[in-house]
């Protein structure tokens, strides 16, 4: 069975959606048109660059173009990651990188479902109360 042409995969954290389109290529990763070489934060760089890391080789072998929108810039990251990585595990096929990246990190592969905490009432946030003084 040869393998696809195109791959579309997606990713979540929060409200931050990432679409990634995974093709055969030069090992080129663009999130929103830029290069993932000069995302602004180093921190969340070095987390989106981590499934082409632990891919090696296999890696430069394909491109990845990633749409993200929602969220902020930490979830957006994460998402992406997500994206990255599933788009890599079903383009190549490979179940041996589908369980390296198990093991390193399950939210590779897994969506984060974690959503935050409703507003209640007399306080500013989820947890946070108005003091009581009792004078």
């Amino acid at each position: 069975m040869k393998a696809p042409n195109v791959v579309m995969t997606s990713g979540k954290r929060k409200t931050a959606v990432a679409r990634a389109v995974t093709r055969k290529g030069n090992g080129q990763v663009t999130i929103n048109g830029a290069p993932v070489e000069i995302y602004p934060v180093e921190i969340l760089r070095n987390k989106l660059l981590e499934p082409l890391m632990l891919a090696g080789e296999k890696a430069k072998e394909v491109n990845i173009d990633v749409m993200v929108s929602g969220g902020g810039q930490t979830g957006q990251a994460d998402a992406s990651r997500t994206a990255i990585a599933k788009g890599l595990v079903k383009f190549l096929k490979d179940d041996q990188l589908d369980e390296l990246f198990r093991q390193y990190d399950r939210t590779l592969l897994v969506n984060d479902i974690r959503r935050k905490m409703p507003k209640k009432p007399m306080g500013r946030g989820a947890r946070a109360k108005r003091q009581k003084s009792y004078r």
